[in-house]
């Protein structure tokens, strides 16, 4: 996650919106709720909207790693 937000110029903050995810994913606020939905990024559940922690959007990053095949 730093290396993402460094590479876009942004800090780490304390929480992130679906929207702060949308952009720091280059992706629709949609794309980011649908994840939510399959259960592939997990949000907490603070005032307002959805939030998310920066070991939430670790976690994803980790599980969305592609395996490769054959061990390469």
């Amino acid at each position: 996650l730093q290396e993402i937000l460094s590479l876009k110029g942004l800090s780490l903050q304390p929480v992130y919106s679906i929207r702060d995810l949308a952009d720091l994913f280059s992706v629709t606020p949609r794309a980011i709720q649908n994840r939510v939905a399959l259960g592939q990024v997990q949000s907490r559940n603070l005032p307002g909207r959805a939030k998310f922690l920066s070991e939430d959007i670790e976690a994803f990053l980790v599980a969305s790693r592609k395996k490769v095949a054959n061990g390469k």
